[in-house]
């Protein structure tokens, strides 16, 4: 390990870091919908919220690069606010957000629908909103299981590599991940090096893992 697979390790902590502050605050909301709500269109709110898991990564990474190409979403945050997602840091921290998700979702959720309800309904009897509800009493009662849900997506954020070389690429310095980094070695015929770049991924991605599983353990 040299100083430039430091730095490629530490961008793609900082990346999947970075991912989960995008994921948590929609994905925490659309588990709490999910969990708590019937509504029409439940069923086709879940499959979009699973389809990155089972559709190839190419193809989520396909999908964000037109919408944050020039052509979408992207044409106006460059003309607007003159930021560039496509091919740049933000890149790589949307496509790791992209893949995450159904994962924090997956499990936050059943952590939230696991919550007994009796509690909730005790606190709208005594006058508590919603919001006060979901903060003191839903939220900390599912909090073992959410933060399974983050260790999750993390470890699943770290390993991330279809969606982000499509939409960011590997550019040395500024979008190279672990990932990209073990298939550049593997490319180049430097497989002691991509050994050693996937021993590195490997022990990170199992801790996150590790304390996943035994946060769920405890929780049941």
């Amino acid at each position: 390990m040299n100083a430039a697979d430091w730095q490629i390790v530490g961008f793609t902590l900082r990346m999947a870091l970075v991912g989960l502050a995008l994921v948590l605050p929609p994905g925490l909301a659309l588990a709490w919908w999910l969990a708590k709500r019937n509504c029409p269109g439940k069923s086709l709110v879940e499959t979009l919220v699973t389809l990155p898991l089972v559709l190839p990564p190419v193809v989520t990474g396909l999908v964000l690069l037109d919408f944050f190409g020039r052509h979408g979403m992207g044409g106006w945050l460059h003309r607007t606010l003159g930021l560039d997602v496509v091919f740049t840091w933000r890149a790589v921290a949307v496509a790791v957000a992209a893949m995450s998700l159904p994962l924090f979702v997956r499990s936050a959720r059943t952590a939230l629908e696991e919550v007994d309800v009796k509690y909730e309904q005790l606190a709208r009897t005594l006058g508590a909103g919603e919001w006060r509800i979901f903060f003191t009493i839903t939220l900390p009662l599912a909090r073992r299981g959410v933060l399974a849900g983050v260790l999750l997506a993390f470890a699943r954020a770290l390993g991330e590599f279809g969606a982000t070389i499509t939409v960011a690429g590997n550019i040395p310095g500024r979008t190279t991940t672990l990932p990209v980094a073990i298939y550049e070695a593997v490319q180049a015929d430097e497989d002691g090096h991509a050994w050693t770049l996937a021993a590195v991924s490997a022990v990170i991605a199992f801790t996150a893992v590790f304390l996943s599983e035994k946060l769920s353990r405890r929780r049941r």
